[in-house]
């Protein structure tokens, strides 16, 4: 019974948890993205 219940917990957490975090990823992308540009870009050419 317990077991059920907890399965059922962890799915449920886990889809929220890919949930919430899909936006974040995206984001996480998109800065990356353009940080590791303008790393490229500027900062070494300075050192």
């Amino acid at each position: 019974m317990f077991r059920a219940i907890a399965d059922v917990l962890r799915q449920i957490g886990g889809a929220v948890a890919t949930v919430v975090t899909l936006p974040f990823r995206a984001l996480a992308r998109l800065f990356g993205g353009a940080s590791s540009s303008t790393r490229r870009g500027g900062r070494m050419r300075r050192a």
